[in-house]
């Protein structure tokens, strides 16, 4: 289902930090990408794996959470991921090769 990355959030999840916003990157069965930003990411995701979230997804069926990064303030989430939805598709690859998320 997904991988490490969400090792990682499961350690958010039960930690009260306060407001958060993230911005996150999926990887679809058919190998494109998904980029958006929440303020709850454990329920964003669940919405775009049971077919509740954007028509994207719903579409392109979610593989694999494998980006994540965290903001103070939604301004500075919807502008990050603005950025990332205009790279193309090599692009958001090195991106998500670039991070910090190891395996398990």
């Amino acid at each position: 289902m997904f991988s490490c990355v969400e090792c990682w959030l499961w350690s958010v999840w039960t930690v009260d930090v306060g407001v958060t916003y993230f911005v996150y990157v999926l990887l679809c069965e058919d190998g494109s990408f998904y980029t958006g930003y929440a303020g709850n990411l454990k329920a964003r995701i669940k919405q775009h794996i049971a077919g509740n979230g954007a028509r994207y997804t719903r579409l392109h069926r979610p593989k694999k959470l494998v980006y994540v990064e965290e903001f103070a303030t939604r301004s500075e989430a919807i502008k990050r991921e603005r950025m990332i939805k205009r790279l193309n598709h090599r692009e958001k690859q090195k991106l998500v090769n670039a991070n910090r998320w190891q395996p398990c």
